[in-house]
Order: structure tokens, then sequence, then C-alpha cells
């Protein structure tokens, strides 16, 4: 029997019941969980209860031990496919797997984060599980030399599988750590209130630029000459050491930040009372600590007087996701959601054009190395000069990225989200430009700050963006029509990061190729995120306006 709005005033208690109820009894009533989801309205809108910042903080961990974990492999990945004697030619095919992987699976994982009925909740074990796929990566690249040096003999064989296991490292790394941003995102929208979210956010953009710098510096240092170097045998080993140590207790503590609620237990209270819960809707869910509720609370949909579930829409929500049906979701979100897609994929090209040949660039252009002259020359000596000195602007980058972060929240009430992404990607536009134009060292290094501002703003705008979606959808009272939730939105967004890898990885091979210059990568960038400018004017939608 389906349950109309009118019989609830006969099964549940008024509101002023419920407010009497005691809010410290751990009995899990039921009239407790509905007074704390609809705030003494069973139909009312659903708003978390603020968060500490010390929460959101803990929260904002994960991106830190993550883009740790990114420096160190920014840093080591190149001159550990060198040492195994990893071919040229294969350059390109490692670099392509895990993007074109991430592409094709990356939604897939967030829509069955959707689904998810852990009692641990939606989002974290699918964290802890990229998580330590991202361990058993960095463990494969940076120690599987010495791991096949010890296990086989024969020169030959030992150097195939050095590659293989390496390769395989640097694959599952990439792999993981580009498909655990979506389930951090969609963690932080489940159980954050909207201005927790914009906080939120902000914290994971501040940490993450603080973990790069951490993890450039780090890898900065001479290790293999230090006591803890020559006791664990090399420097590769030392970075695995100190990259393991702080992520894991960076996930430790993300994980233990702000409990979920568990998908299965909400449901099958929310159809005991109404009949009608759908885990796929845009919503909160978070969990109280201070005694509000049991297990969690959920925004749930109740029906209106004159619509219920279909038969075929509960047989929907509870079946496995198919392929086509993913398809279906993603093809048919609204053309706003397209739009932000778009800007994104245009800010991660000019940034990946960018940052990925940028030591090769203060190399070979900035301090006119060359990287295929002989290792004892000056002209080779001059290049790694170069790079090292790249690296020192990347760690710029990266804490400039975490003080921009803390400026967003500044300038977000007097220019709003459409002032900081325009902001952002006409600065990243106008610096790589005149780096492009007028390559000096002192120059280029000063405008590395204006990298972090693109960084921070990739981070957290869209993302914000998102929210700001939901939030006006939530608020107009709007069901979702297909299998898609904040999960897969996020996973869609997150999508355009592995789409911008395999655009650069394919196509500025051949630009350099054409062109005989590295010169001609930063120009492309600088082109790329100027047009983007243009785009998140014009295209992208942004609530506050269309609000007014």
């Amino acid at each position: 029997m389906t349950l109309t709005e009118q019989d609830f005033g006969g099964l549940l208690p008024q509101p002023s019941e419920l407010g009497m109820a005691s809010m410290e009894s751990s009995d899990g009533k039921e009239e407790t969980m509905l007074q704390s989801v609809a705030g003494g309205d069973t139909f009312g809108p659903v708003e978390p209860p603020k968060k500490p910042t010390g929460r959101l903080v803990m929260h904002s961990m994960a991106m830190f031990g993550r883009e740790f974990c990114y420096a160190v492999e920014a840093a080591f990945v190149t001159p550990v496919l060198l040492s195994v004697g990893l071919p040229r030619s294969l350059y390109s095919l490692v670099w392509l797997i895990s993007p074109i992987l991430g592409f094709v699976l990356q939604p897939v994982v967030g829509s069955a984060s959707d689904h998810c009925t852990s009692s641990w909740g939606k989002r974290r074990p699918y964290i802890l599980a990229l998580g330590v796929m991202m361990l058993v990566g960095m463990a494969l690249y940076l120690n599987g030399d010495t791991v096949v040096s010890a296990l086989i003999t024969d020169r030959g064989r030992r150097r195939t599988w050095a590659i293989v296991v390496t390769m395989l490292g640097v694959v599952l790394f990439d792999f993981a750590a580009d498909f655990i941003d979506g389930p951090i995102k969609a963690y932080l929208f489940d159980v954050c209130s909207h201005q927790d979210k914009e906080k939120g956010l902000h914290y994971h953009a501040l940490l993450t630029g603080l973990g790069g710098a951490l993890g450039y510096l780090t890898g900065a240092i001479d290790w293999g000459h230090t006591v803890l170097g020559k006791y664990l045998g090399s420097e590769f080993q030392v970075m695995f050491f100190y990259a393991a140590l702080v992520f894991l207790i960076c996930l430790t503590v993300h994980l233990c930040s702000i409990p979920e609620a568990s998908l299965a237990i909400i449901s099958v209270e929310s159809k005991h009372l109404l009949n009608a819960a759908k885990p796929y809707q845009y919503g909160s869910i978070g969990a109280v600590k201070d005694g509000y509720f049991k297990k969690g609370y959920t925004e749930i949909q109740t029906l209106s007087q004159q619509g219920t579930l279909s038969e075929k829409q509960e047989a929907q929500v509870e079946s496995h996701v198919t392929i086509k049906a993913l398809l279906k979701a993603l093809l048919s979100m609204p053309s706003h959601y397209r739009c932000l897609c778009m800007s994104h994929l245009m800010g991660w090209t000019a940034f990946l054009s960018n940052m990925l040949f940028f030591t090769d660039f203060m190399g070979q252009i900035v301090f006119n190395g060359d990287p295929y002259a002989p290792h004892n020359s000056t002209a080779y000596l001059t290049y790694e000069r170069g790079v090292e000195m790249g690296c020192w602007g990347m760690c710029i980058n990266a804490i400039s990225s975490s003080l921009y972060s803390y400026l967003q929240k500044a300038l977000l009430p007097y220019i709003g989200l459409k002032g900081l992404y325009f902001i952002g990607y006409l600065l990243f536009g106008l610096g790589t430009g005149f780096i492009g134009l007028f390559p000096k060292i002192y120059s280029t290094l000063a405008l590395c700050s204006l990298f972090g501002v693109m960084s921070s703003t990739l981070y957290t705008v869209p993302f914000n963006l998102i929210a700001e979606y939901h939030r006006e959808e939530e608020n107009q009272s709007e069901a979702s029509e297909g299998s898609r939730g904040k999960g897969i939105d996020c996973a869609a967004l997150t999508c355009m990061v592995q789409l911008a890898q395999i655009i650069v990885g394919v196509g500025l091979g051949f630009l350099v190729s054409a062109a005989g210059s590295v010169v001609v990568v930063v120009i492309f960038a600088s082109a790329i995120a100027l047009f983007g400018c243009c785009f998140v004017a014009f295209f992208v939608r942004y609530v506050e306006e269309s609000n007014k």
C-alpha cells in the first residue's frame, strides 16, 4: 500500500510532539529521525547541520596526501623509467593508458558509489579501495626494480620484468589517484550543508597546494647520501617511505572525519514510513554525533498528493547500473552541466599542456640546454639545471595555489563564482603567454604564481557550481529521472581531466615535432586558456545570476 500525504496525519506525530522528544536518547526512534530530517516539517527542505571547521579540515587531508604523492610521481617517475631502460617509444603508452581507462570507467565508479549500500556509507568504501590501489601502484613503480632484481638473476629477463612492473605501477597509481577525486568530492557534498560545501572546497584547494609544495620540496632533497637513504637502499625507497606514511595518515584522518549514513538502513526505514526513497536523489547524507539520530539522516523525497513511484521506477532504482543506462544518463544531462564539463575540459587542457612540459621548457628554452647532448657535456648539465629550476617553479605554483584558495573566500562575495572562474582563466592565459614571449629566468619564476591561481580555480569553482546546481534543484523539488546523482556528476566533471590528458598526450607531441620548439606548448596553453575566458563568461550558467 502506498502512503499519501493525508495518511501521514494519522500515522506520524505532530511537529509539536516531535519537538518534545528527547534529542539525547539513543534508541533511534522514527520521530527523532523525522524531526532531524525535516526540522519539524515532514515535507520541509533538508539542510544538514553546520560542521565544525576541524572536521572540514580533517576531510580535506585526503587531498593533501593525494597531492603529496602526485608531486613525488612528477619528480621521480621519469628518472625511474629511464633507470629501468624503458624505450622512448613506450613513453606515450604509459601516460595514455591511465587517462583512457579513467575516462571510460570514472562515471561507472561515480554511479556505483551513488548506489552503494555498505553499512560504512556510500563513498568511504570506494575511497579506501582507491587509496589502497594508490599505495600499491606507488610501491610498484618506486620499488619494482629493486624487487625484480632480487628475484630474477638473468639480466635480460630482469630488465623486461622491471619495465613491466614499473609501467604497471605508474598506470595503477594514476588510475587510482585520478579516480579518488570524484568520491571525495561527492562525500563532501553528501554530508555538508551548502555553506560547508563551499568552505570544504576551499580547504580542499588549500591543502592540495600545501601537499604539492611539501612533496616537491621533499623530492628536491638528495636522500641518497643521508643515513635513511643508505639504510633503505636508494632515494626511491626513501620517497616511498615518506609518501606512503603521509598518505596513510591523511587517508585515515579523512575517513574518520565525518560519518556517513548507511544507504541500506535509510532505505529500509524510509520505505517503512513513506514507501518512497530514492538513493540517487540529489541531496545531503550525513550523520550527527550529538544523538540526533542513530545512523544518520538523508533527504527523503516524499510523494506529492497526486504522484507515486511506479513499480518500474522502483525497479530501476534497485537494479545495477548498466553501461547503456549510464551513457544515457550522461548524454541526457542538462545543458548547463555539459557546458560546465566543456569549460573544465578547456581549463585542464591548458593547465596540463603547460605543467607537463614546463620543466623541459625551462631546461631547453630558458636555460638553453640540450637534453640530447652527452651526459657529461656542458649543454646537458645546463639542461639539468633548468629542470631543477623548473621544479622550484612548480613549488611556487603549489604555494600560490594554497594562498589563492584562501583569498578566494574573501573575493567570492564581491565578484561571485563567475568572476573567480573568469579571473582564473584570464590570469593563467596572460601568464603563460608572457612566459612564451619573454622566456627569462626570474620573470618566468614570478609568473609561475599565476599557475597556482588556475590550479585553485579548477579545484574549487566547477565543483561549487555543481553544488549550486544541486541546491537549486533541491529547492525546486525536482526529482531526477535517471540514475545520475552527485557521484556521477562529480565523476563526469573529473572525467574531463582524463580527456584533457588524452588530448595533451596525443596532440602535443606532434605539435612540438611540427614546430621544432617547446615554446609552442606554452603558446598553445595560453590560447586555450584565453578562449576559455570567453566560454566561462558567455556559456557557463551561474545560479546566483539566474535567481536574481
